[in-house]
């Protein structure tokens, strides 16, 4: 049974200690500097041991931590768990600048530690479905991606003007909190950005001034990519579509399937996943690093990819402020 420290259980530290605690495979913990909400979720979850502070928390051995605090915040805690030789699932964006990231990677690799980003679309079956046939070559060399997704952002978070997403320099904000996710999955189907633009602004939800609606375009190398968000339709709705020279294949996140279409004027062919609750891709993800602690996988999405995402969400950002195209990393693809 793997010690795994969960740092921060707001409403996804809590999710991580659930769905880390559904795996069998472990023993948890929580630091939470709310005592209040620290005290519900430890009676709650029923936890080994439950600390004020993470400086508390390392008094104890622990074999993982998950990182679920907001955003900029993320860095600073994860260099002092891994200095103690903690393995490492960071949730997204890894950050909201790129101080420190650097000395975090050389620490990982020195004390040979297991790390990686919480990007779930990772761990979602049909996506994986997908990107293996894109992998394959079975529908040609990818030429277009484009992303669509809207929701009703109020409806699903009711707190999201007290809590991180109100500012950006805790990670809030669409491009952040929202496309951050689409990004990273855009960049595992078809390769890195290397430039983008973006066009982004405040249109609805109440109480915040950050933005709320994100047009982007980007060059995936030879692939063109849009992206387009709302945080405000009745539609609760995802589709990320690729254009290969010989077919299209479509992923509709929220009906768990992805179909394929070759022939002009043709029918889609759809392949359905069994997802039965969202719970579900977060226990995939948890078994998944657990897997890359014996050696027997790699974590879905590296360091490496996650800082090639925020390389992506700051010049979004700036974009957005500029209107310029910006150039990214643009790393191999993994």
């Amino acid at each position: 049974m793997y010690k795994t420290l969960i740092v921060g259980v707001g409403s996804i530290g809590e999710r991580h200690l659930r769905c880390f605690q559904k795996t069998g495979r472990v023993q948890t913990s929580i630091c939470e500097v709310n005592p209040e909400l620290r005290e519900r979720i430890a009676s709650e979850y029923g936890v080994e041991r439950s600390y004020a502070s993470l400086d508390e928390a390392l008094s104890d051995e622990h074999d993982l931590a998950v990182v679920a605090t907001p955003a900029h915040l993320h860095i600073p805690m994860a260099h002092q768990l891994a200095a103690a030789g903690v393995h490492l699932l960071i949730e997204k964006p890894l950050s909201t600048t790129l101080e420190g990231i650097d000395a975090l990677c050389e620490l990982v690799a020195q004390k040979k530690l297991v790390a990686g980003v919480a990007y779930i679309r990772r761990a979602d079956p049909a996506l994986i479905a997908m990107k293996e046939a894109i992998d394959s070559g079975r529908f040609g060399k990818p030429l277009q991606l484009v992303v669509f997704c809207g929701q009703d952002f109020s409806f699903y978070r009711p707190a999201y003007r007290d809590i991180y997403y109100a500012d950006h320099a805790q990670g809030g904000g669409a491009i952040q909190d929202a496309l951050t996710h689409f990004l990273n999955a855009g960049e595992w189907l078809v390769g890195p950005i290397n430039r983008l633009t973006a066009d982004a602004a405040h249109q609805f939800l109440e109480g915040v001034n950050v933005e709320d609606t994100v047009h982007l375009m980007a060059h995936h190398g030879k692939v063109l990519g849009c992206y387009v968000l709302n945080q405000y339709q009745a539609p609760n709705e995802t589709t990320i579509t690729v254009v290969c020279e010989k077919g299209t294949v479509r992923n509709e996140l929220m009906e768990r399937r992805w179909s394929w279409m070759v022939e002009p004027g043709g029918t889609w062919n759809t392949e359905q996943t069994d997802v039965p609750e969202r719970d579900t891709l977060f226990i995939n993800q948890a078994n998944r690093f657990l897997d890359a602690l014996e050696n027997r996988a790699v974590p879905a999405c590296s360091l490496a990819e996650g800082l090639q995402t925020l390389h992506c969400n700051l010049a979004a950002l700036e974009s957005a402020e500029t209107g310029k195209w910006m150039e990214t990393v643009g790393m191999t693809k993994a």
